[in-house]
């Protein structure tokens, strides 16, 4: 008997991760600053003028309440603080018993392939047909006459010359000579951010279902319809920036390549670099894989900062001090830009919350994908703040694919392990 209890007791210990006390500090050192970032960002969503006032550099006399009254609060602030209280309940009930039983059902849930495939074809189909007729329109953003007219000059020859987004110009001249339309490849690439959003998902959490899920909210944010088809913003570099990250999964010698590619779509994803090497420090790759991709990574940054010393002198120069105003109203953008997007709004704060608790019971990537949403969010802000850039909506359709991607690892029963490697790994 006494065996038979040992053998069980053993059973019991295999089948629980043992946490070492990183994995019990870190957490808590990527949740703290992202809940701070979400509780400010999402400030808006309560109270619109907030952050506005208190951040103004006219004096309190002009900017009276009687003017503007920053506690007035927003249309999404009851249906904010309601969903966040009833989430806010749920857990309470999950941590006394009273929905595990069927919260564990929801997390166990998965389909088949064959589901997975039929899903995916619905979703791309429901995805052409509201944007397919877009087409056959002439754009009407404002930056489409300066991108028409810089790409009737742009050869491939440039990209020795100048430091552009020249990627970008590469498709949309593929697109203008092989399909007479500018706006065909960049309806392409929205397709393949959609499929890319699946088969991360999927890899990373090993379900389909949590893959489907992701691709499901990317395709409800009106903010990625909004732009799934412009010429003028495209998504090249949010799916060659994903596709890094995806890469470092499945074969991760190409990853820096595809990150490398990604800056000259547009060179923001250089602030999603920090994001990079904390993804790749934390996934479950062989020892020697994970050193070596991080050790390639420093080659691009080393290319990256010999490139910025040699076009220093051409490129866009302006205020190089730190504006403190225009760095606290950058974070009231994501709220106006993202004013449509209510799901993401409203639930932002509930999924990291819920990302802090996966992390802490082991869930990979559950921390991670904070240090995404902490990182989008921290780029307007800081953009706005040292440069003479201003914010654009388009910009958060990374934010949609990674709180996408967040949604469907809440989904995921994937423990993280210490990985053993030997020498000829």
């Amino acid at each position: 008997m006494q065996n038979m209890a040992g053998s069980k007791t053993g059973s019991e210990d295999a089948e629980v991760p043992r946490i070492n006390q990183t994995n019990k500090i870190l957490p808590w050192a990527v949740f703290i600053p992202t809940l701070i970032v979400v509780l400010i960002s999402i400030t808006s969503l309560v109270f619109p003028a907030l952050l506005v006032r208190i951040s103004s550099p006219f004096h309190s006399d002009v900017l009276g309440t009687e003017v503007i009254d920053p506690f007035t609060p927003g249309f999404l602030a009851a249906p904010l603080i309601g969903i966040n209280l009833l989430v806010l309940g749920i857990g309470i009930a999950y941590y006394k018993g009273k929905t595990r039983g069927l919260i564990k059902k929801i997390a166990s849930f998965e389909i088949s392939k064959k589901q997975a495939a039929i899903s995916i074809i619905i979703i791309l189909a429901i995805f052409c047909a509201v944007t397919a007729g877009t087409l056959a329109k002439e754009e009407t953003w404002e930056d489409y006459s300066s991108v028409k007219k810089r790409l009737a000059t742009w050869s491939i020859s440039d990209f020795t010359h100048s430091f552009e987004p020249h990627v970008k110009y590469l498709l949309l001249s593929a697109s203008t000579h092989i399909f007479g339309n500018i706006r065909v490849i960049p309806f392409i690439t929205s397709i393949a951010l959609l499929l890319l959003t699946y088969f991360f998902t999927a890899n990373i959490t090993q379900k389909k279902f949590a893959g489907i899920v992701s691709m499901v909210l990317v395709l409800q944010s009106d903010i990625f319809v909004s732009y799934s088809t412009t010429a003028s913003y495209d998504n090249s570099w949010i799916i060659l920036y994903l596709f890094s990250l995806y890469l470092v999964q499945k074969f991760w010698h190409p990853s820096p390549v595809s990150f490398f590619v990604s800056i000259f779509s547009k060179a923001l994803t250089v602030a999603f670099l920090p994001m990079s090497l904390y993804f790749i420090a934390r996934s479950n790759i062989p020892k020697r894989s994970k050193i070596y991709s991080l050790a390639s990574y420093g080659v691009v940054i080393t290319i990256l900062a010999a490139a910025f010393a040699v076009f220093r002198k051409i490129l866009p120069s302006g205020d190089t001090g730190f504006n403190d105003v225009e760095f606290w109203q950058g974070f009231a953008s994501m709220v106006m830009q993202l004013r449509f997007d209510y799901v993401i709004l409203i639930f932002l704060l509930p999924v990291t919350v819920m990302l802090f608790f996966a992390s802490r019971r082991g869930i990979l990537h559950a921390d991670s994908m904070l240090i995404m949403i902490l990182g989008v969010l921290l780029t307007s802000p800081f953009l706005v703040a040292i440069t003479n850039q201003t914010n654009q909506p388009y910009r958060f359709v990374s934010l949609t694919v990674f709180f996408a991607i967040s949604v469907g690892v809440l989904l995921s029963n994937r423990i993280r392990k210490q990985v053993e490697v030997s020498s000829s790994k």
